[in-house]
């Protein structure tokens, strides 16, 4: 049987960004299911105009003899004409889109063009509440719509009203991170003496005995000036001589025009404690290697659709401390009355962000692996394209109580705690390996596959 053949519309999987990694994941784990044709956007794409057959490279990594793979690069995320032209050319059998909605409103205003002919599937990243309900003709356009959360599936449900939903057509898959790149490095390991000479240079061969990471952008949602506050917060409470020992590494780029100056802002507000900027960009395998050195990772975003940095941490065994929101939620293992919270359930859930509700709550319990921050303000923010979506900010003061938990646990209780957050993102239950990341695809479209009918361009109806 013919393998199907997707045209993937994203970041361009060769990028290192969230959608551009995710995106390589997906293709590179379905190339023996499915061909993949990729337009690869970026902002100002330096390989437009050419065309990029990754056949040879991609048989030869993967060892899949007849694995198919073409990237069209193109600045922003096509135009009509483009895909106009790679349906008549590429013959694909369904359209799968991935990022933001806001950005493909030319495919929705074609959408009875492709839709009489191949199915449209879209990969969710909605990060929050309020239901955002100016999303209702893109999610409708939407043949199967895949979720990376559960609260994205229960947004999706609320808000796709005219075409109702079911159990093939909204479908949770969350991000999977490759395991064959993340994972624990203990004593013993043979690559131990490699991570510890990475942790030297990092260290510059000053000895910590407490290591806080944190790797995002440098963006206000972030919230980087708030962990630098809480970091300091955090060591105030500890003996002048324990805070010397301890240290917050930041991977990220200290200055950023869409951020702040935080090497101005580490001098302003902690003058008197180790803040390491890691600015070099990492290969995974040395990514993984601080991971392994972290004693902690944090994760404060305001919102967050799921916290890719997070995940890679629980797959490496380190801990973590998230703040409850977005997809996050579904990294702290949360149960209700014992039983973990599924995707249906956000249906009574909706978020878990609601301190007032869920903070304290004796039925709700969460793994060993992480120490959750309600956030306790929200403010509705928006924008002329995104009218309106919450920010759920948390007090860096409690991320400061949550890290001090941490510290006080001693390391081989935190490492044990941090080996079952890697239990349960390789689980069943979590499913946030890429391998299985790469089988929900492969079990959804098949299924969309077999339930799509075609939708025909025109109604008619009588006068």
């Amino acid at each position: 049987m013919a393998k199907k053949k997707i045209l993937l519309f994203s970041d361009d999987l060769r990028m290192s960004s969230g959608v551009g990694t995710m995106s390589r994941e997906i293709v590179l784990g379905t190339l023996d299911k499915f061909d993949w044709v990729q337009v690869g956007g970026a902002i100002k794409h330096p390989d437009e105009g050419k065309f990029i057959d990754m056949n040879e490279s991609v048989r030869k990594d993967t060892g899949i003899k007849d694995a198919y793979l073409k990237i069209i690069p193109t600045s922003g995320y096509g135009t009509p004409e483009l895909l106009r032209h790679l349906l008549s050319v590429e013959k694909p059998d369904a359209i799968l889109h991935y990022t933001d909605p806001r950005f493909w409103e030319w495919l929705y205003q074609m959408e009875h063009e492709v839709r009489q002919n191949i199915p449209i599937f879209y990969y969710n990243i909605w990060d929050d509440l309020p239901y955002p309900m100016w999303n209702e003709p893109f999610y409708e356009s939407c043949d199967l719509i895949m979720n990376i959360s559960k609260q994205t599936v229960n947004i999706v449900n609320n808000v796709r009203k005219d075409v109702p939903t079911n159990e093939w057509n909204n479908t949770y898959v969350p991000h999977g991170i490759n395991e064959k790149n993340f994972y624990p490095v203990k004593k013993g390991h043979k690559e131990y003496g490699d991570m510890l000479s990475l942790k030297r240079k990092v260290t510059q061969d000053k000895e910590y005995d407490f290591i806080i990471f944190w790797n995002n952008r440098n963006i206000r949602r972030k919230l980087p000036g708030d962990v630098i506050m809480a970091y300091k917060t955090f060591c105030d409470m500890l003996p002048k001589e324990k805070a010397e020992k301890c240290a917050l590494v930041m991977h990220t780029q200290p200055k950023d025009p869409n951020g702040t100056d935080l090497p101005e802002v580490v001098s302003a507000v902690c003058p008197d404690y180790d803040v390491i900027f890691s600015t070099q960009k990492l290969d995974d395998k040395n990514l993984c290697y601080i991971y392994n050195i972290a004693d902690v990772q944090l994760n404060m975003a305001s919102n967050e659709g799921f916290g890719l940095g997070t995940c890679e941490a629980l797959m490496c065994g380190t801990p973590v401390s998230v703040n409850v929101t977005g997809g996050l939620q579904d990294q702290c293992g949360f149960k209700y009355k014992d039983k973990l919270l599924t995707y249906e359930d956000y249906s009574w859930v909706h978020s878990l962000h609601d301190d007032k509700k869920w903070k304290g709550n004796s039925d709700l319990t969460w793994g060993e692996w992480v120490k959750p921050v309600w956030p306790s303000n929200r403010s509705l923010q928006g924008s002329i394209p995104t009218p309106y979506i919450f920010d759920d900010r948390p007090r860096f003061e409690d991320f400061a109580d949550a890290i001090k938990e941490w510290y006080d646990m001693g390391k081989e209780e935190r490492d044990k705690c941090g080996m079952k957050g890697h239990e349960f993102v390789m689980s069943d239950d979590a499913m946030m390996s890429a391998t299985a990341m790469s089988n929900l695809f492969i079990d959804h479209m098949d299924t969309a596959f077999e339930k799509w009918k075609p939708r025909k361009r025109f109604t008619m109806f009588e006068a």
